[in-house]
């Protein structure tokens, strides 16, 4: 009966096609899955003995696509395949819903039935949860934010009919008695976020906490599918510890990337790309960086920590290496501090003159009289030529429908007597407009904006951000055959520059 059920039932196709819940909660597709589980040892599916948890579980698939692995590999073992499935099924494979309705799909997924201890699960248990548990947690306030994960109380505590989302795997000291077991591979797709209670749409990072969790544990492997916006130093609460415990551990051995998050998860736009890693217990040396998209795939071993932030792609640290850069030659040395003109974004200037020394204001809505003294001029440049840019990318940071970026938008000088409010960034401050020209001329460049490009995973722009831009001399112009020649790129590599940095409208 189980192995006729088994077949019927069991369809991997069916959880491709699921919509998501939402942006933090986005399912994994069973390829995916698949290309995460082959950067495991394969001896892991042959050993009856090995154990696995999903400590994030929504649809099972991972537990679901590791046990028909595990069939494989252990018909030498246990030939009868029933016995077999009840060994894995009790076994081996573990999980953690996140939610009660995942808990229920995870269990379907896997079971083949929604109770484990129904007549129609392919392994039957004594209880309605199996191996794959779902707790109701609270979290735990403390000044109206959760001590583990930083939920804003006012959001998140609410009543027995509401999901809390105070993920058990992370609402604990002593994860390890969750299950009261070691596990040798800890895997999956953690929620991305919760809303932290700041202004906007402010939030915490929560897949941080799964993967430090996770490490805590020390099993023989971790992987796990994440927002790749921990590699900068872009915006993410409680994101720097977690980036330089990734960069400098050098326990990961594997990490895949995709700067276009749609080329993982189809129809997905997750900020910044996504990437997914493999971390290994007993592992020192070089990681194999694996850039990916739809149409090409490049490889190299590196060392993740080479920099205080991780560059993405393969081609760029081969370019970045070339620029001898260090820290009185970087362009982020230039580049005012965002808000310097301490003008709110929702500034706006006035139609007529209010007093004599008024100056212009440059805001999102165009330009208008504002009083002078509300300017803050630290550096005395109001009456200078200033070069600026929007603060956010231009165009978000996915790309083109050509597959290639602009990233700085609304490139422009403001005279002597103008201002700009923070939706703007100053990059350089000048005596004359001729020198102003010439910055602007660099910051055309392919060159300058695939730099830039570099240090970005997110839609805003700010000083760090130049941090591999090298600064050149502004008494001429500058062109990108100029700036090819001086660092000695190859065909190759302008090759690419020229793909991935559109021409600067």
């Amino acid at each position: 009966m189980a192995e006729g059920l088994f077949d019927k039932v069991y369809n991997p196709d069916v959880l491709s096609c699921l919509a998501n819940l939402s942006n933090d909660e986005v399912f994994t597709p069973p390829e995916i899955v698949n290309a995460m589980l082959d950067m495991l040892p394969q001896e892991l599916f042959k050993n009856p003995d090995t154990t696995f948890l999903d400590p994030a579980c929504k649809t099972g698939v991972f537990l679901r696509e590791i046990a028909k692995r595990l069939i494989k590999g252990l018909a030498p073992q246990f030939p009868d395949l029933q016995e077999r499935i009840d060994h894995i099924f009790h076994k081996q494979l573990f999980g953690i819903a996140i939610t009660e309705l995942t808990s229920l799909l995870s269990r379907r997924g896997l079971y083949c039935s929604k109770y484990p201890n129904s007549e129609f699960s392919v392994s039957h248990f004594d209880d309605a949860e199996g191996n794959i548990r779902y707790k109701r947690i609270n979290h735990t306030w403390k000044d109206g934010r959760c001590i583990f994960c930083g939920a804003s109380q006012k959001e998140y505590e609410r009543g027995e009919e509401l999901e809390t989302h105070a993920y058990e795997f992370i609402h604990t000291v002593n994860a390890e008695k969750i299950f009261d077991m070691k596990f040798d591979v800890i895997i999956g797709n953690p929620p991305y976020q919760l809303n932290d209670g700041g202004n906007g749409a402010s939030a915490r990072s929560t897949y941080d906490l799964f993967v430090m969790q996770a490490m805590k544990l020390q099993p023989r492997y971790l992987s796990m599918i994440i927002p790749a916006r921990w590699y900068t130093n872009g915006k993410g609460k409680g994101i720097d510890e977690f980036r330089d415990l990734m960069l400098n551990c050098n326990q990961i051995s594997n990490l895949v990337d995709f700067a276009n998050s749609a080329d993982c998860f189809p129809g997905v736009t997750i900020a910044g790309g996504v990437c997914y890693f493999l971390w290994e217990r007993d592992y020192k040396g070089k990681c194999k960086v694996i850039n990916k998209t739809t149409q090409t795939e490049t490889t190299a071993d590196r060392y993740l920590g080479e920099f205080n932030i991780l560059v993405r792609n393969n081609i760029a640290i081969n370019i970045i290496e070339k620029l001898h850069l260090n820290d009185t030659s970087t362009f982020s040395r230039q580049v005012k501090p965002r808000s310097y003109f301490s003008i709110f974004s929702t500034a706006r200037g006035t139609e007529n003159r209010t007093l004599t020394d008024d100056v212009i204001l440059l805001s999102s809505s165009g330009k208008g009289f504002y009083q002078r003294q509300k300017a803050s001029d630290r550096d005395n440049i109001i009456d200078k030529y200033k070069v600026i840019i929007t603060y956010a990318m231009s165009g978000g940071n996915k790309p083109t429908s050509e597959g290639n970026y602009q990233v700085i938008s609304s490139l422009q000088i403001l005279q002597p007597n103008e201002v700009c409010s923070e939706t703007y960034l100053i990059l350089g401050v000048y005596d004359n407009e001729e020198q102003a020209q010439n910055l602007v001329s660099y910051v055309s460049t392919k060159f300058f904006r695939f730099l830039l490009l570099q240090a970005l995973t997110s839609i805003h722009i700010t000083k760090d951000s130049f941090c591999f831009v090298p600064i050149q001399d502004y008494s001429k112009p500058w062109n990108d055959e100029e700036l090819y020649e001086k660092y000695s790129l190859t065909n190759n590599e302008i090759g690419y520059i020229n793909s991935i940095i559109k021409p600067m409208e």
